[in-house]
């Protein structure tokens, strides 16, 4: 890439969902179900699938595949399945059964899941979503998840930002948690039946690919280094996300972009790489010594007020500070949701006011959640039943009581919306490779609502992956992989691990990371504006020349070296964060959390730009300049207008 040039990209053809029906948006998952091909349960047994990664989505479609009588090979980095980042969840699932009667419906989480992505999905994949979660509910509840109840025993819901209806389930603050272990009881099972087999601490490195076709993977043991190849019929990337490209997260230190980046290397598109989600509730940072971030889920603004002080400066403890001289921003901007707008939103006005001088805490960099009217409203106990482990949490981490004095929270990046292009089939560039759940694009747009991962986890996993992957293994098995296919991608691993070692420099990797992380929070994170993404497209591939000069890897590569992974997975992120940067730079207008300084109303507020970027932006990579391909999306069933929640 140059840096220096207008325009550092090239254009591509245009790309084509040629797997989504069209016709009435209610009955195209129906019509492509029964228009898929299928595999016969005897058939199963002779085809494997590769399933990478064991949280919601590939634990889910692990667990079913196993269940349909397709050998399955799952792998995970963590020491347990069990132990995938999912289980950090907390606030709840979202399923329109609308069990209170309050007006929700699909059609209804479906245009709330579009307006709230800042019309930037496509309308097939959301109507399924909406259709699929009404399925997620009663099969996690027949595992056995301890959805919460109301006093007459049916599920309780509660609300989240972006919808004006309870349709959230919950396990108090622990569901993501129990929806992975409900997960983990179905893979167990399989496990246990012979049609799942399990490695864990195995991180994949890289995709093989044999004409044409995904047919395995090579990964490191991390325990013994040993490097091996796998190989299947068909392969299934759930990795998740890759918000840690910022350093500072909400995700695990362990979360990476690694299997879906050098599987874009090896053909796959990688779509809306931009596009990462600001989460308005997290534990403000307290200083440079921090690896990670900690989320204080969404729930919390059912109950919780979120205000600041209405004089710049004002460094009274919160109980010291009348209610006159307090801006309850959320309640004041936006009557109809008040503190329940999306997260985008929550987030940009909480950086706009501590940008003003209002915010609280060491450095101005949080705003108050406070409690104190529900506690007078509903009682501490009652306050407790629905809050209490997050509370907790929030107690040990600042050691502040939130019973007694509001919470301080803060933006930070919580959850990619971009990530490897699919079709409807959940089918990427490369055939033979699908992508579930966050490691793909397909369904949140520019923005994600609130409890709606775990809702596509789950659907990926549980329904639509099992649903169609048939349709292409029908053509299967696709016979034996040439010997020298399998030994070039183990020799390209061999020598990535070989140079990292070989480096020897001074500087740690986390250090390139903590450096990395800076510069796209500050350049390329919730404001952006083309010279400051010129700058960072100067700055990234110079930090990534010296990383290959000056990182130290210590140890070897032939046994448990976390150094090594470590640098391994920032050497990719010093690659993706150059894409994340040009795409940003191409899409100039504002659009969910990504707000473009030229691209602004007169009053300040995000102004999208529908006649020139209705599109999803699936970029190839050339070794140059990347190409970009245009994904055009139709809206038949909403119509983009302005995103109010005023």
């Amino acid at each position: 890439m140059h840096p220096s040039a207008e325009q550092p990209w090239t254009e591509g053809e245009p790309i084509t969902d040629t797997r989504a029906p069209d016709g009435p948006l209610e009955t195209r998952w129906e019509r492509r179900r029964f228009a898929a091909r299928l595999v016969n349960p005897a058939n199963r047994r002779k085809l494997t699938v590769i399933v990478v990664g064991t949280g919601l989505a590939g634990g889910s479609a692990a667990a079913t595949l196993g269940e349909l009588g397709y050998n399955v090979l799952s792998f995970c980095y963590q020491d347990s399945p069990r132990r995938a980042h999912s289980i950090a969840a907390q606030g709840g699932i979202n399923a329109a059964k609308n069990y209170r009667g309050d007006g929700d419906s699909v059609h209804r989480l479906f245009h709330d899941t579009v307006k709230g992505g800042d019309f930037r999905s496509r309308e097939s994949n959301v109507y399924r979503l909406a259709q699929v979660s009404t399925q997620i509910i009663d099969q996690c509840v027949a595992q056995g998840v301890p959805f919460a109840r109301e006093y007459g025993g049916l599920l309780d819901t509660r609300s989240f930002g972006g919808a004006q209806v309870s349709r959230t389930f919950y396990a108090r603050g622990q569901t993501g948690q129990q929806l992975l272990l409900g997960a983990y009881q179905a893979l167990a099972r399989q496990v246990h039946a012979g049609t799942v087999k399990t490695h864990p601490r195995t991180e994949m490195l890289d995709l093989v690919v044999s004409d044409g076709r995904a047919r395995g993977v090579v990964v490191r043991d991390l325990v013994t280094g040993e490097i091996s190849a796998h190989l299947a019929d068909a392969v299934v990337l759930a990795t998740g996300g890759y918000g840690n490209v910022f350093h500072l997260s909400t995700n695990a230190k362990g979360c990476n972009t690694t299997a879906i980046w050098r599987a874009h290397k090896k053909g796959a598109l990688f779509a809306n790489p931009c596009y990462t989600q600001i989460h308005p509730t997290c534990i403000p940072v307290s200083g440079d010594h921090q690896s990670k971030l900690t989320l204080m889920s969404e729930s919390l603004r059912n109950d919780g007020r979120v205000w600041v002080p209405v004089q710049a400066g004002d460094t009274r403890a919160p109980g010291d500070i009348p209610e006159d001289e307090r801006d309850y921003y959320l309640e004041r901007l936006y009557p109809s949701f008040g503190n329940l707008v999306p997260r985008d939103i929550a987030s940009r006005e909480a950086k706009d006011v501590c940008d003003a001088g209002r915010g609280v805490g060491p450095g101005g960099l949080g705003v108050y959640l406070d409690f104190a009217d529900a506690i007078a409203r509903l009682g501490k106990d009652a306050v407790a039943a629905k809050y209490g482990n997050l509370f907790e949490m929030y107690q040990r981490i600042t050691d502040e009581d939130p019973y007694e004095v509001p919470m301080r929270i803060y933006p930070a990046v919580h959850y990619t919306m971009g990530g490897l292009w699919v079709d409807y089939d959940l089918r990427s560039t490369i055939p033979g490779l699908f992508v579930i759940g966050e490691a793909n694009f397909s369904d949140h747009g520019a923005n994600r609502l609130g409890a709606s991962a775990l809702m596509q986890g789950l659907a990926d996993g549980y329904f639509v992956l099992p649903a169609v992957i048939g349709d292409y293994l029908a053509d299967g098995p696709f016979g034996a992989v040439p010997d020298r296919d399998v030994d070039a991608v183990e020799d390209d691993v061999r020598a990535k691990v070989a140079a990292l070692l070989a480096v020897d420099g001074d500087r740690t990797a986390e250090s390139f990371h903590r450096e990395l992380g800076r510069l796209m929070w500050d350049l390329c994170g919730m404001e952006r504006s083309a010279e400051g993404l010129r700058k960072a497209l100067e700055r990234i591939p110079a930090l990534r020349a010296e990383f290959w000069r000056r990182v130290k890897v210590t140890g070897s590569g032939d046994r448990l070296n976390q150094e090594l992974e470590k640098a391994g997975r920032v050497a990719d992120f010093l690659e993706l964060a150059e894409l994340m940067c040009v795409d940003a730079l191409h899409r100039t207008e504002s659009c969910g959390g990504h707000f473009r300084v030229e691209s602004q109303t007169p009053d300040g507020d995000a102004r999208r730009d529908d006649e020139h970027f209705a599109y999803v932006a699936a970029w190839e990579h050339t070794g140059a300049e990347p190409v970009l391909h245009r994904e055009h999306l139709g809206f038949e069933a909403v119509t983009p207008s302005v995103r109010s929640y005023r």
